[in-house]
Order: structure tokens, then sequence, then C-alpha cells
């Protein structure tokens, strides 16, 4: 079946697309004819379990328990970035897109977000367990409405300007390698007895970028929309 010219419009330009593995994966899930819907929904199970990882991480005393859960977050979302990655390939070059693909392609990705950020925010770094900025600020939830906002802009200035803007500086991509990064500084600062702040950073270096991102769409917005004819 072929995809929409809108859905097509709505890709996010990624370099992984054009490398042979991602080609190799993509190919075999088509012959297997695993479809694009249901790679979409297994990204939220993905990110469900890098949530479940991050909840148990912070209460790890052993060395195998501390890598276990802090790797296996950051393992988890990476795999979700597959399965983000492998719904659009096996849709538009494996040819096996639906009519409803562009939104199993973004509503899942919406709960993979917060799933990811509250998880990471819930990781046990914060006293008593929540990371927060200023000791006031649940930064994991705070994540999770910038993460959200930040795509609801990118569709709301598709439907007023017929463009997506996947302008970062914390678009999805940016956000998901933050987040890896926090992760596994903050395994090293466990497995080493120091102060943990691994997430803190990376949740506020989210926050921060997230906001600034959201301020830059709606300006590119505002000038698209303040530069179309007027209507008669």
């Amino acid at each position: 079946m072929s995809v929409p010219e809108e859905h097509l419009a709505s890709r996010r330009v990624l370099k992984s697309r054009d490398t042979l593995w991602a080609h190799a994966l993509s190919g075999w899930l088509a012959q297997a004819g695993v479809t694009p819907n249901a790679i979409s929904l297994l990204s939220v199970l993905f990110a469900g379990g890098a949530m479940a990882c991050f909840l148990v991480a912070g209460d790890q005393a052993s060395t195998a328990g501390i890598l276990a859960a802090w790797l296996g977050a950051i393992a988890c979302i990476q795999l979700r970035l597959v399965c983000n990655l492998m719904d659009g390939m096996v849709a538009v070059e494996g040819g096996k897109g639906s009519p409803v693909g562009a939104i199993y392609n973004d509503a899942p990705d919406r709960v993979a977000d917060v799933l990811i950020m509250v998880g990471a925010g819930y990781s046990g770094a914060g006293d008593p367990g929540v990371v927060k900025l200023f000791h006031v600020i649940p930064l994991g939830w705070c994540c999770a409405i910038v993460a959200v906002w930040t795509a609801y802009l990118r569709v709301l200035g598709d439907s007023l300007t017929g463009k997506h803007d996947f302008r970062g500086p914390m678009a999805k991509q940016h956000r998901m390698a933050v987040i890896c990064g926090g992760a596994l500084i903050e395994m090293i600062q466990h497995l080493t007895g120091s102060e943990r702040s691994g997430i803190l950073i990376a949740l506020t270096m989210i926050f921060c970028g997230g906001l600034w991102t959201c301020v830059r769409r709606l300006q590119v917005m505002a000038r698209e929309l303040r530069s179309l004819p007027p209507k008669p």
C-alpha cells in the first residue's frame, strides 16, 4: 500500500535511515510480515521497560543490579528509537503503509516520551526519590510536558503552515541522547559511590532546552503565518 504524501512530509530527516543495517533490518521485518503499526506500538513497550529500569535503578546495591538497571534503561531507550526508525522504513521503503499509519506513527511516541522522562525523574537520585530542579520542580514530569509540547507545536505548525518543524535543540533524538548520557554518568557515579547528578543534569538540559525549542518553533510558526497572503 502506498503512503500518502502528507505522511512522507512529516518524516524526520535521519542519517541512520541510509545505513546498511537499517535497510537490512527493515527489509527483514517487511518480509516477516511485521506491520509498521505493530512496530510503533512495540516502541511503547520498550519505553515502559526503560521506565521500569529507571524506577528500580536508584535502589540497587549490588554491582550487577546497578549495571542491569542503568544499562537496561539505556538499551530500552535505544530500542525505542530503533522502533521509531523501523516503523517508517517498513511503511515507506517496505510498501506496508496503512491509512491510519500517521496515527500510529505519532500517538505512541507521546506515550513513550512520558514514560521515559517520568521514569528518569523517579530514578532515585533525588530526595525523596524524585529528581527536582531547585528542590521544588519535579523534573521528570516537567520534561514529559515539554516533550509533548514540542511535538504538539510541530503538528500545530503543520496544520497552520503546511510544514513540520523538527528544529531543536531538544527534538526527540536530542532528548533521548541526553537522557542516555545522563544515565551512563549516573551509573558510573552509582558504581563508585560518588554523589549522583547525571540524571539531574540531563533532565535540566532537556527541560531548559525543550522550552527553548518550543520558543523557537513558535517564533518560526508566527513568522510563517505573517508571511502568508491575507485571506479574502
